[in-house]
């Protein structure tokens, strides 16, 4: 047999990637994104890149909020007409001759970015785009005040943001652009947090996705390796670390205040990798870290609805040789045993109990987890599930029929045992030709 071409891989990973994301496509279709990124993004260059993956997110009919910061560019106006920047606690002091910078420098950084957004270039990703952006004042502000004996003049926070305002751009399919300034009734303007506005817009629009690119991959554990997933009490416990770095104590604390407030998940992206937006969005593994109110995951019976995604999962393993083929007919049929750990309406992993009453055991069978997600104890808790049903129904013990994975049921607390330790109808149906491993756990 020939030995595949790097491109013929390359295809082929393609079409793996591609048809792993449809159920992704299918769910962010329609949905609300605020997506909020530091005006380092455009200082160094990295806005025409991510101008590619809006352009990706509205091609696929998402609507999406973009709320930009102006650090840097701020800091180059101060420069240029020398006026020294102050800061109380990572809060800028804006007085009357940083607010004229502040005004200055967000005019030029939305001119720029809406520039970049309108780029139509043959041969090029934004080839056929059609990005219509809307700004305006949705952002109502009121004064910080006097913190600690500290005026922070025409520093702000929000108030309220004009929502309907919001929905009815994106309505008329616009890409709606939110600079960190907020306005008063009386027509004052204040300096804003990029944070602060991109918080409270995606609660107010109840989004589907709060967004923030950020220096880092995003939040690590106390060995510096990237946590994939939080809910909001272990996001809530680690904020309480006193090692996070500084991008992530700032953001941290917002993705769980949306999530706490309507936003179905927040993310936290590294904004220094080419396609992270696409890869966290699009691949069941991510990138960054992602926030949620709760896990989404959980257990439950299966039904007939359930029977192509419980497929999918098992029959590599059984053309592997790893489980028993069963015919979908057989499935359909036994799919009351069958119980699917699902998240956001995908399988991620099943399993089948089998009771036998009399003899006050159960067969536990088709245990199999998506390859995507093999990682997370998901197995495990497919058997603490089992387990529990067995309980529940007075069973004393749980056998399984392995041929392949004997290691994972020893770990895990079976013993091996010969054919006499199973019920007698199960014993006149042992596949001799298989010669399966038989291991029993006592409940």
């Amino acid at each position: 047999m020939a030995t595949k071409t790097k491109p013929a891989l390359k295809t082929e990973a393609f079409v793996k990637w591609f048809r792993a994301a449809t159920p992704y496509i299918h769910q962010f279709g329609g949905g609300t994104f605020v997506i909020a990124f530091g005006g380092e993004v455009l200082a160094d260059g990295e806005f025409a890149q991510l101008t590619h993956d809006i352009n990706v997110l509205v091609s696929l009919e998402i609507r999406v909020v973009l709320v930009h910061g102006t650090r840097p560019q701020i800091e180059e106006q101060m420069r240029q007409h020398g006026v020294e920047p102050r800061y109380v606690g990572n809060r800028r002091v804006t007085d009357d001759r940083a607010l004229a910078c502040v005004k200055e420098a967000n005019g030029i950084v939305r001119v720029e970015m809406e520039a970049q957004m309108s780029v139509e270039l043959a041969n090029s990703p934004m080839w056929g785009a059609d990005i219509r952006v809307s700004s305006g004042n949705f952002v109502t502000a009121k004064p910080v005040g006097v913190v600690n004996g500290v005026d922070f003049q025409h520093t702000g926070e929000v108030r309220k943001i004009d929502a309907e305002g919001i929905r009815r751009r994106l309505d008329d399919h616009e890409v709606v652009l939110i600079s960190p300034l907020g306005f008063s009734p009386t027509g004052n303007i204040f300096n804003c947090t990029l944070e602060d506005v991109a918080t409270q817009t995606a609660i107010a629009l109840k989004a589907d996705k709060l967004i923030f690119l950020t220096e880092t991959m995003g939040a690590p554990d106390a060995k510096g390796r990237l946590i994939p997933e939080l809910t909001v009490p272990e996001a809530k416990r680690l904020q309480e670390a006193n090692s996070l770095p500084e991008d992530i104590r700032i953001y941290l604390p917002c993705t769980i205040k949306a999530c706490e407030n309507g936003v179905k998940r927040s993310h936290m992206v590294s904004r220094h990798t080419d396609g992270a937006l696409l890869i966290e969005l699009f691949t069941s593994h991510g990138i960054g870290t992602m926030v949620i109110p709760e896990s989404p995951e959980r257990i439950r019976g299966a039904t007939l609805e359930d029977v192509p995604g419980i497929l999918q999962i098992v029959e590599p393993l059984e053309q592997q040789g790893v489980l028993v083929k069963r015919e979908r007919a057989q499935l359909e049929n036994e799919i009351g045993n069958f119980f699917v750990l699902e998240a956001d309406g995908n399988i991620l992993g099943s399993a089948a109990l089998y009771p036998f009453p009399e003899e006050k055991t159960a067969e536990l069978a088709a245990v199999a987890v998506n390859p995507f997600y093999r990682d997370g104890g998901r197995g495990e808790r497919l058997l603490a599930h089992a387990e529990s049903q067995a309980r529940s129904k007075g069973l004393k013990s749980l056998f399984v029929l392995s041929a392949r994975t004997s290691h994972w049921f020893l770990e895990r607390g079976f013993v091996e045992a010969d054919l006499a330790k199973l019920p007698e109808r199960k014993q006149s149906l042992y596949n001799y030709d298989r010669r399966s491993k038989i291991f029993v756990k006592d409940l």
